[in-house]
């Protein structure tokens, strides 16, 4: 869960001016696609908590503060107790986990055109889908781990390696 955005996606695509907005809803799918690849779809009782998080627009670090004081609904402490605690409820994927989601999803919608639809929105390399995601982060569209960096996003994988070596060996 992010900030509140604080602008919309298509002034931050006018303002980064490398990327049309395909490419941003593209990355943003593919980020819902990397949560449930890498944590399971999100159960129902997490569901509950993350639709009254949103509501109250509460950031992660902001509702770990409230369950910290006892300054919760008793639906949503009942709630993350079955859970098993604040901490079960990061649902976060790292950039590497992403790029990988990004190329697999690109492959299966795209097949031998992927690497041509991603060339066409400007993106060559897994670092372009890092300053994609840190466009969205830095205006409140996403939010990260404090351990994430831009670098988590360099050179995770040859876009030619991905996109076309992985065709040739069916020839």
């Amino acid at each position: 869960m992010a900030r509140k955005a604080e602008k919309p996606l298509e002034q931050i695509v006018r303002e980064v001016g490398r990327y049309p907005i395909d490419a941003y809803v593209f990355v943003q799918e593919c980020i819902s696609l990397a949560t449930d690849r890498v944590h399971g779809a999100m159960a129902p009782t997490l569901h509950t908590v993350a639709t009254w998080m949103a509501q109250e627009g509460l950031t992660p670090e902001e509702f770990r503060e409230r369950w910290r004081i006892g300054e919760l609904p008793p639906e949503i402490v009942e709630a993350v107790q079955q859970l098993g605690g604040p901490e079960k409820m990061n649902r976060h994927v790292t950039g590497q986990q992403l790029c990988e989601v990004i190329r697999d999803v690109a492959r299966e919608r795209w097949g031998l055109m992927a690497r041509n639809v991603l060339a066409r929105w400007g993106i060559t390399r897994t670092e372009d889908l890092g300053e994609i995601v840190f466009a969205l982060v830095n205006n409140g569209w996403l939010q990260k781990q404090p351990t994430d960096t831009i670098d988590d996003f360099n050179n995770v994988f040859s876009f030619a390696e991905a996109f076309d070596r992985t065709y040739r060996m069916l020839e």
